[in-house]
Order: C-alpha cells, then structure tokens, then sequence
C-alpha cells in the first residue's frame, strides 16, 4: 500500500482596501454585479494575512484553522472564511487535500469606514493563488493578479479591486477593454494629478451597522429604483473614466459625492428602508461642501455602506486638508479618531518569515 503525498509551506501576502467611487450596489447569483463599479485602491489600510498550509494525497476535505489579530477569529468572520474556501474547492478540487493555518491582521481597527472584506479576502485569495501555483495547480501561462482577483470575488465582490493599485473596474461595460464581471481590472488612463490623492477616513460611530451589506444588496433585487440605478449607474462611470483620464478634479468631486449620497438613497427608499447615516455625518458632509465653496479646493467626500466619511483630496492641498479636519473635522468624530491614508500601489507578497 502506498503511503500518502505529503508536502507543505506557508506564504504572505498584505492587500489593500480600497474606497469605492462608482458604487457596487446590487448583484446577481454567482456574485456577479448589477452594475459595473470603479475604485481607489488604499495605502495605509490593509490586512497582512499569512497562509500555513499542508497537503495530504488522502485527506478528503480541507481543514482550516483561523487567526485574527492573535485570537481564534470571531465566528461570523471565521465562518465566512471557511464558506469561501470551500467554494473555491468546487473550482480546484486539489483544495480538498489541504489543511490551512490562517492568521490575519489588520492596520485599521474594526468599524472605522473601510471595508475589511476587501482587504481580507483579497489577500486571502493572493495567498491562495500563490499556493496554486507552486503546488502546479495553475497553468503556466495563467495572469496571476486576475487569477486573484477572480477568487477574491468570490469572497467578497469589492475584494477583487483590491489586487491591483491605483484605480480598479470591476464590472463588465463597453467603456473598457477587457473588463468583466468575473474579475476586476486596472485603470491606466488616469492623469497625473488623480495618482496623488490623500484620503482621511472620519470614523464618525464605530457601532455595528444594523444591517449587513449582503442584506442590503439582496434588497436591490425588488427596488423600485433598480432598473434606473443601472442606467445611472453606466452614464456616471463614462463621466467619471473621461475626468480621471483628463484630470478634471471638479466633475470628480460632484461624480463621486453624487454616487455617494445615491447609495444612501437607494438604503433609504429599500422595502423596508433603513438609514445609516448618524447626524454627525450631516455635519461632516456639510462642513466638507462649505470648505470647498470658501476655499475653492477641490476636495470631495464619499461614503460606504456606513456612516464614516472619506475625505478625498489632491496631496499638493495637504497642508489645508488638514487645517480643516483639526479645527472643523475632529470634533466631529468618535473620540476624535480618523485615518489618515492615500492612494496606493497594490498589494505586496512578503518574506515567508513575517
């Protein structure tokens, strides 16, 4: 009788989140978008996850064990985990031979504006794509930032712009070459002047939100508005794609502020309706437009499925920006709490030691 394979290793990746502009707000089955979304991949805001693993020729379904900040991970975290990759196992089923040792942490702390889910499960799927290949499960040929991004989406569907730097679409449209619904892909037609934007996260309440993102993208499925979301949807993304490409700060800013509040539109006109807003986050939205009015600075503000705010704004005004968040912004947030974080250049493997 002939004894089992057996073979192990361990590799680290750290990925980004990143902060929609073009919003990803209801799907289809398969995790599959309504509408195509574009994004700023971050800097300063990542998960660092490392991936222990070991393959056995007769273990029949994969093993996991999962790590988050030094402590067993919470379970709804842990469950959504193990459920992703067992997903991927029905793609590559060599996974079932695998037991993983997964620890991951964090930059940001939990509630603070940005969305986890991006960071974590991209840089889970790097991990996961990096074992594939070494094990020879990938072909040879295979475009590995895709190949990520991919997997990624099956985790979490912001997740697969995290893998590339810079700005990202995720979604098919005639407006990109090779875009699709599958994986997201880089934006290399962006002017200068949008490659050095600063972005403060004003964590306005660090309290659970009362209702999921998943739940709230089912929601679209019935919404009164849907169908005109997507059209809305397609006609700010060409706008937005012919302002990154010219360098044109103000119709970004009214772009991308515009989406924002549509998203909060879209929750609050859902069957049944829900709000996510605090009244500190009026505050801050209005501070931000009376800023711009007085100062004629092209900032702008965006939000996510939350009620922190993002403070976009061009690095050559820094010195202003954050002027404004001492004296106007601070007061505002919880315990006075915001990060201060750009944009960035992607993900990086690290050494199998960290």
């Amino acid at each position: 009788m002939m004894k089992p394979q057996f073979h192990s290793g361990k590799v680290s990746w750290r990925s980004p989140a990143n902060i929609a502009l073009i919003k990803y707000w209801g799907k289809k089955p398969g995790q599959i978008p309504s509408t195509p979304s574009l994004s700023m991949t971050l800097s300063r805001s990542y998960t660092h996850c490392t991936v222990a693993y070991d393959v056995r020729s007769d273990r029949t379904r994969s093993e996991i064990i999962l790590y988050f900040n030094g402590q067993p991970a919470p379970e709804s975290f842990a469950s959504k985990t193990i459920d992703f990759i067992h997903t991927l196992e029905n793609i590559f089923s060599s996974l079932r031979h695998f037991a993983f040792s997964i620890h991951t942490f964090n930059s940001f702390p939990h509630s603070a504006g940005i969305a986890s889910s991006a960071s974590s499960m991209s840089a889970l799927a790097l991990c996961i794509t990096s074992i594939l290949s070494e094990t020879g499960d990938l072909p040879e040929n295979h475009d590995f930032l895709q190949t990520a991004s991919f997997l990624a989406r099956l985790g979490s569907g912001s997740a697969a712009r995290s893998v590339y730097g810079g700005y990202s679409l995720w979604g098919k449209t005639s407006l990109v070459e090779n875009s699709s619904d599958e994986y997201a892909v880089p934006l290399s037609n962006i002017h200068p002047v949008f490659m050095e934007y600063g972005d403060a996260i004003l964590v306005v309440s660090s309290a659970t939100k009362e209702i999921s993102s998943s739940s709230g993208h089912a929601l679209m499925h019935t919404h009164y508005f849907g169908e005109g979301r997507i059209r809305q949807a397609g006609a700010r993304m060409e706008l937005l794609l012919n302002a990154l490409s010219k360098g044109e700060e103000h119709m970004f800013s009214e772009i991308v502020e515009n989406e924002a509040l549509t998203l909060h539109a879209l929750m609050m006109s859902s069957e049944p309706g829900f709000f996510l807003f605090q009244p500190e986050t009026i505050s801050v939205l209005k501070k931000i437009k009376e800023f711009r009015v007085q100062t004629s600075l092209p900032v702008a503000f965006t939000i996510d499925a939350g009620p922190n705010v993002h403070l976009l704004y061009p690095l050559r005004n820094r010195k202003e920006v954050m002027q404004f968040i001492a004296s106007e912004l601070e007061p505002l947030c919880e315990n006075r709490q915001w990060i201060d974080d750009e944009i960035g250049m992607g993900p990086v493997k690290l050494p199998e030691e960290v």
